[in-house]
């Protein structure tokens, strides 16, 4: 086939997968062919990637779960998705390999690494993931979602911003209204299944409101199916219009129409509410490997884009204050509006093209 073949590796979640999926589309404008390397759990993330694109699930495990069996079988697992990958590489030879983290990408970049080809990865948070930190002398180039990454020592890293979807591209710098006399659209997300400290605090912090602002809100919360119901009855105790769902398929539509975003600070949702321009309040989820969520808020912080709470700090009564701060606040929501705008990358895909074609001359 006359086409270059580019093999992107990706792992089992959305915020792998969505810079992944931007990646594909842009190599298959410009007359490339795509293959997605995955696991099965990062093929449910798959479904909007073009039909174009060439599915091969590969075998996968890491050794941080599991138990006793899991990580001692982890190893030849790995070792057999390696061995796979050579022998498919032999038969269809790809032009350049991009992995974009998670376990999934071992196969993919060991075989490439072994067989000399070109090869970079691309890190969507402030921190390193581990199967990044792995490869990250070992590939050609090391792109960054988040500025600054925390690497390696002796590894050198180039920022390009993390890719967002077409869709959100559609309302890139859409204009912001500022809260005033009329509803006041709030969104709150927490990652593709949502977050239980948001359902916790969010809904209990809105109720907690003055009797105007209430009346006025319209509330968009993705939360966790099985915190739905009593997120639906505090808000609707509060007299507080509000849906709710465990995923809005129309997230940059809502996004676009926000005053206020209340968010997890995943590398993918900071993109997104970068790119459309919206002032946040972000709370960085304190489990993720690295303290990573919070290194990704940090320039949000700094340009004061986003007021930022610790998980462990974080009450009831600091959240409503803020909240109240900025809805009452139309100057301060609209300069936090203007930062978060300013520190958008919505070529970010296209910065990310242009490497990859850099290092396959």
């Amino acid at each position: 086939m006359s086409e270059p073949l580019a093999l992107i590796a990706a792992g089992g979640t959305g915020g792998h997968m969505f810079p992944a999926q931007s990646l594909a589309e842009m190599l298959l404008a410009n007359g490339w062919r795509v293959r997605l390397s995955t696991d099965e759990r990062g093929a449910r993330y798959a479904g909007g990637f073009p039909d174009a694109v060439e599915r091969q699930i590969v075998r996968s495990a890491t050794t941080a779960r599991g138990g006793v069996a899991g990580k001692l079988a982890a190893p030849f697992k790995i070792g057999s998705g390696i061995w796979a990958a050579r022998r498919a590489f032999r038969r269809d030879r790809p032009d350049v390999v991009v992995g974009f983290g998670g376990y999934p990408t071992i196969p993919a970049l060991s075989a490439a690494w072994s067989l000399g080809l070109p090869r970079m990865i691309h890190e969507q948070n402030g921190v390193m993931g581990r199967v990044n930190r792995l490869f990250a002398g070992r590939v050609h180039r090391v792109a960054c979602g988040i500025w600054p990454t925390d690497l390696p020592p002796g590894v050198s890293g180039l920022h390009v911003g993390n890719p967002v979807r077409a869709a959100v591209l559609d309302h890139a710098a859409a204009p912001y209204v500022a809260p005033g006399q009329g509803d006041l659209h709030l969104l709150v997300i927490g990652g593709s299944q949502g977050a239980r400290v948001l359902s916790d605090l969010v809904p209990a912090a809105l109720a907690a409101l003055p009797d105007d602002m209430r009346a006025r809100l319209i509330v968009s919360h993705q939360a966790r199916a099985e915190d739905a119901d009593r997120v639906i009855a505090t808000y609707a105790d509060a007299g507080i219009r509000a849906e709710v769902h465990a995923f809005f398929s129309d997230v940059p539509e809502r996004l676009a129409q926000a005053q206020l975003v209340i968010s997890r600070s995943g590398a993918s949702s900071l993109a997104d509410i970068t790119v459309i321009g919206r002032p946040s309040i972000l709370i960085p989820f304190a489990a993720a490997t690295g303290d990573h969520q919070t290194a990704n808020a940090q320039a949000l912080a700094e340009s004061g884009a986003a007021l930022v709470h610790p998980e462990s700090l974080l009450d009831v009564e600091s959240l409503t204050r803020d909240i109240r701060a900025i809805l009452n606040d139309p100057a301060q929501a609209t300069a936090m509006a203007q930062a978060a705008l300013s520190l958008a990358r919505p070529d970010a895909a296209r910065r990310l093209y242009d490497l990859v074609t850099e290092i396959v001359r």
